[in-house]
């Protein structure tokens, strides 16, 4: 076995084991919340005239399953349901799987995220760069200065604020919903257009959160970079300046692409502020809906594909690491 494929294995069981504990733990702590959707329909159709036969039966025609056992025993019905990916019957949508309630949300938060943390994560580093060369210069305190203005400012205080702007103030663009509902879906300009205008807000809330943090991270490692030794030596042999500013910028970035990958995973639980204030019916939307309406299923499944998607972007973090960084390759960076 190769070391890559050992690394990729140690990786996928110590992620298999962090899912299990997290599911465990989310299992119990949900089943704990206070009320339950299904007693409380089951009592209505007991008040309703129903006979408790007829009320179970029709809660089972309802929601696809009633939860019976104790509580053991429905964490086991519930791992073993798991390992066959079967995650159960939402509550919320009756008669539909978690899965594919997870999967119609999570589609209109993948974009948002992917969007805005890439442009933000481009910007950042580019202005990072000249951040550190212009340092102790008037343009060097300026990006400083905003980097760090928006680093210190929350994500929903930043989305409400363009929220003011960009819906009230300014009315340019829309609120709530992912594209106009005068528009027909479909492969058109127009419904494109409508998604483009209707994702603008919850894009540029995810980039101007995430420009602070990387133009600061990406100014202190270029500072770093300048006083390796390879630098002085590169000036040294007469070497130009822009190939100078090319070697600074490909080794400062380096450590940055491991918080990117980070950030994308940790973005899926922070877009629960974006997408309530925006009321962009994303993953975030769903998973305060579901704990509204106490959902136990959608709850937990909604925890376990946030868990898996950190999981995932720390494995994809390490393993493009030991690709673009021929040290870790060699073994001279730790494997």
């Amino acid at each position: 076995m190769t070391a890559f494929a050992r690394r990729l294995a140690g990786h996928l069981a110590r992620g298999l084991v962090m899912i299990v504990i997290v599911t465990t733990v989310s299992f119990f702590v949900i089943r704990n919340v206070p009320g339950d959707p299904m007693a409380a329909r089951y009592e209505k159709l007991i008040e309703q005239g129903m006979s408790p036969d007829a009320a179970q039966r029709a809660i089972e025609v309802l929601y696809g399953f009633t939860p019976t056992g104790s509580l053991w025993e429905q964490y086991v019905a519930y791992m073993s349901g798991l390992a066959r990916l079967d995650l159960g019957q939402s509550l919320m949508v009756p008669g539909v799987g978690v899965s594919t309630v997870l999967f119609s949300a999570a589609k209109w938060t993948v974009l948002p995220v992917l969007v805005g943390t890439l442009l933000s994560f481009l910007i950042g580093v580019v202005m990072g760069v000249y951040a550190a060369i212009k340092r102790s210069g008037r343009l060097g305190d300026i990006l400083a200065i905003s980097g760090s203005l928006l680093h210190g400012i929350p994500q929903y205080v930043l989305a409400l604020l363009l929220m003011a702007v960009f819906t009230t103030l300014w009315p340019i663009l829309p609120q709530g919903g992912t594209a106009d509902i005068m528009v027909e879906p479909g492969l058109t300009a127009e419904y494109v257009g409508s998604l483009v205008e209707y994702a603008t807000l919850p894009v540029l809330t995810y980039a101007l959160a995430g420009y602070g943090g990387w133009i600061l991270a990406m100014k202190s490692s270029v500072v770093t970079v300048l006083g390796d030794d390879f630098i002085l030596a590169a000036e040294l042999r007469g070497l130009k300046r822009g190939f100078i500013f090319r070697y600074v910028a490909r080794n400062a970035i380096l450590p940055l692409f491991t918080i990117l990958a980070l950030s994308l995973g940790m973005l899926f639980g922070g877009a629960i502020f974006i997408e309530r204030i925006f009321n962009y019916p994303g993953l975030g939307l769903m998973l305060i809906d579901s704990i509204t309406n106490r959902d136990y299923a959608l709850m937990g499944g909604a925890f376990l594909l946030i868990t898996a998607a950190i999981i995932v972007a720390n494995i994809v973090a390490d393993l493009f690491y030991t690709v673009i960084d021929p040290r870790v390759r060699s073994g001279e960076g730790g494997a």
